[in-house]
C-alpha cells in the first residue's frame, strides 16, 4: 500500500517550502510584533533565562542525569497538551531517562514518510526502544477541528490569501492536512496501523495504542500490541 505514498516525500518538502517562505506574504503590519507583545514575550525570555542561569548555577540538573538510552526501551507517540507534561509519566509510571517521547497536535501519524514516523523509526533502530505506545487524549483539541476554523484564524493574523494559495500550489488539500479526528479511538487505531504496517519498522516489536484522561490520567487500552 505504500507505493502510492512516494509522492508524499514531494508534499512534505512543499510543506517546508511554504512553512519557511510565508511570511514573504503576510501583509506589512503583520510582520512586526506590536510593541506590548514584543514587551510580553521579551519578560518571558528573560524569565526563562534566568531561571535557567540559576538552575545550571545551582546544579538542579544533577537529579535527571542520565544516557540517551531510554531505561524501558519504549518510545511514546502522545498529544501536545498542555495537560499531559507531567500527567502522563506519572500515570505511567516513567521519569527522565525511562522513555523516548515524541508529541505532536493530537498524537497524529498521517505521513507514513514525515518527521513523527521518521522519529519513531530512529528511537527503534538507534536508540534502543523495543516498544511503541501511541497514546491519544479525550478532550483533545483536533478532536472535530475543521480545517476552515484554522484558515479563519490564520487570516486574521495576518496570512494572506496569496501564501495559501501557495500551499494549493504545492499540491497540499488545506482541508486535509489541517482536518482533526472525529473519534479518538479511531484516530489512536490509525495511527497504530500506520506505524505497525511501515515497511520499515521490524516485525517483532509491539505497537500498543492507547487513550489517557487528561483530567485523572486514566488508560483506556484501544490496542494491545502484544496481540498483533
Amino acid at each position: 500500500m505504500y507505493h502510492k505514498y512516494r509522492g508524499l516525500l514531494k508534499v512534505i518538502i512543499s510543506i517546508d517550502i511554504f512553512l519557511s517562505s510565508i511570511a514573504a506574504f503576510m501583509p506589512a503590519q503583520s510582520k512586526g510584533i506590536h510593541k506590548s507583545q514584543g514587551v510580553e514575550q521579551l519578560k518571558l525570555l528573560e524569565e526563562i533565562l534566568n531561571h535557567n542561569q540559576q538552575f545550571v548555577e545551582e546544579k538542579k540538573y544533577e537529579e535527571f542525569e542520565t544516557t540517551k538510552f531510554p531505561n524501558k526501551k519504549m518510545v511514546i507517540l502522545t498529544c501536545m497538551d498542555t495537560r499531559l507534561v507531567e500527567l502522563l509519566p506519572k500515570a505511567l509510571n516513567v521519569r527522565n531517562g525511562d522513555v523516548k517521547i515524541i508529541k505532536n497536535a493530537g498524537a497524529l501519524v498521517t505521513h507514513p514518510f514525515g518527521s513523527i514516523m521518521r522519529s519513531i523509526l530512529v528511537a527503534v533502530y538507534q536508540l534502543q526502544a523495543k516498544e511503541v505506545f501511541v497514546i491519544g487524549h479525550h478532550d483533545c483539541g483536533m478532536s472535530g477541528m475543521k480545517a476552515d476554523a484554522v484558515v479563519s484564524s490564520m487570516k486574521e493574523r495576518g496570512i494572506t490569501e496569496d501564501a495559501l494559495d501557495t500551499v494549493t500550489y504545492s499540491g497540499i488539500a488545506a482541508e486535509d492536512w489541517l482536518r482533526g479526528f472525529e473519534n479518538v479511538e479511531d484516530s489512536v487505531s490509525h495511527s497504530v496501523h500506520m506505524v505497525k504496517k511501515h515497511p520499515l519498522m521490524p516485525a517483532d516489536v509491539p505497537v500498543h495504542g492507547l487513550v489517557i484522561h487528561p483530567g485523572t490520567g486514566k488508560l483506556d487500552l484501544v490496542v494491545d500490541g502484544y496481540e498483533g
